[in-house]
């Protein structure tokens, strides 16, 4: 309800009215939001998982750094294969701060068998500072970067935010 709808951040009011409605959650589809740092990625990433929520979707947010290490931890105690089964079962899964840090090849392993339960059935939202089209290279693994994203890009609405941070804006009020 309460979105900044000025042109000059790059959104789409039908787009976002749209995935308000959630048939996107039903239909197993992600949203990849991009764009500089304050722009409001992660404001309309967690209005969009509210809305989820009072839909009755089970929702988790995560920042990427956590969950990544979260995955390594449960390596490490044999709740791996658990928590996989447990983060499959969520309708909407929020990804924060995606490519925010450099990535280990266990990480980009985790991840793959992470998306790949949920592809088709599940929804995942993204959000990252680095443009959807430099996510291969960050994954610097071709072969594995080509499966990881055919399994988030491809049924995905992307939306590029622009403009300055709006941190810098409440700032000077």
């Amino acid at each position: 309800e309460d979105i900044n709808w000025r042109g000059s951040r790059g959104l789409d009011r039908s787009l976002i009215t749209q995935l308000a409605g959630c048939d996107w959650l039903r239909h197993g589809h992600n949203v990849l939001l991009t764009g500089a740092t304050g722009c409001g990625k992660t404001w309309l990433a967690c209005a969009l998982a509210q809305q989820a929520a009072r839909q009755g979707f089970a929702v988790l947010y995560t920042r990427a750094p956590r969950l990544l290490e979260e995955l390594r931890v449960a390596h490490g105690d044999g709740s791996f294969s658990r928590r996989l089964a447990q983060l499959a079962r969520i309708d909407l899964l929020v990804i924060d701060d995606f490519a925010i840090a450099p990535i280990t090849a266990a990480d980009r392993n985790d991840l793959l068998e992470l998306l790949d339960d949920r592809v088709g059935s599940r929804s995942t939202l993204i959000t990252s500072q680095l443009p959807v089209s430099n996510w291969h290279q960050w994954l610097d693994d071709p072969t594995l970067a080509d499966a990881i994203l055919d399994r988030i890009v491809h049924s995905a609405h992307k939306i590029a935010l622009k403009g300055e941070s709006l941190r810098k804006k409440q700032d000077l009020a």
